[in-house]
């Protein structure tokens, strides 16, 4: 009998034990802490740049011109140089919009982050937090910022005719350098216009799908371009952003970022790109 009641009591501390664990995982659960593996993507400051994204550490982080279709083109000793940024699970600030970031897989089978679709990469000589020494490199590189209102671009310029065309509007296998706007979408002018005054969009806006107005504040612009160079219209209604006098429009039939199927519609140099090489509109 005394055997047979130390046995019932343990079996009730046992039982007591395994109800009491069961009740605190139900009531108390450990809060899950989200790992971040890599490193984590910020707003900081850059010395002489404004507000810059960065790692978590507050190092500098580039876009780079060529990768206007959001391909990652910085590869071998290019990458040696500029190396991949990657942010798995990262941190992001409360002002930047969650869907502007992304992952890519690049051609060598790594994962890159990028923003609004350009891919971002560190650069080899910022050595510490705030230096921005890589911005302006080679006319290509340019310091990541979150809020640009145009981008520059250099890229193969291919018409909707599927033929290739250089930026003097030719014929011709070159790579030229042109305007987009933050997520890489090309900017062209109607060469019909006049400085800073849109000829072509219709007042009832009929015709504003083939050639959107790129409606645009003028917030940050990479280094190379004056600020003096880009100005905003009201055109029809809308605030229109110009570069050197010309206003500035999207192709409708550029479905995605990189397509510059414009250069050649409805004949080569009617709806040009434009560039710092670009002459002042008259």
């Amino acid at each position: 009998m005394h055997h047979s009641f130390k046995q019932f009591s343990a079996v009730i501390l046992g039982l007591t034990l395994f109800l009491g664990s069961c009740s605190k995982g139900e009531h108390s659960p450990e809060p899950e802490v989200p790992v971040n593996t890599k490193t984590a993507l910020k707003i900081s400051a850059g010395v002489g740049f404004g507000n810059i994204l960065t790692d978590q550490r507050g190092f500098a982080l580039y876009f780079f011109a060529p990768d206007a279709n959001g391909t990652s083109t910085c590869t071998g000793s290019c990458e040696s140089v500029w190396p991949v940024f990657y942010a798995e699970d990262a941190t992001l600030p409360a002002n930047i919009n969650i869907a502007d970031i992304t992952t890519i897989t690049r051609a060598d089978g790594k994962k890159q982050t990028a923003f609004k679709g350009w891919p971002l990469y560190y650069y080899a000589s910022d050595t510490k937090s705030g230096e921005v020494k890589g911005d302006g490199v080679g006319g290509s590189w340019f310091v990541a910022k979150s809020d640009y209102s145009i981008m520059l671009a250099k890229t193969q310029l291919v018409g909707a005719n599927g033929k290739n065309y250089t930026a003097d509007t030719k014929e011709g296998n070159g790579i030229s350098d042109y305007l987009t706007d933050a997520a890489g979408r090309t900017l062209y002018a109607f060469t019909p216009d006049t400085y800073n005054v849109n000829t072509y969009t219709r007042a009832d806006l009929s015709n504003n799908a083939t050639w959107p107005i790129f409606e645009s504040e003028i917030i940050n612009l990479p280094s190379l371009i004056n600020k003096d160079l880009v100005m905003q219209i009201t055109a029809v209604g809308k605030k229109q952003l110009t570069f050197k006098g010309h206003p500035l429009y999207y192709f409708g039939p550029d479905a995605k970022r990189g397509e510059t199927k414009g250069v050649s519609v409805p004949a080569p140099g009617v709806w040009p790109i434009l560039n710092l090489s670009s002459p002042v509109n008259p």
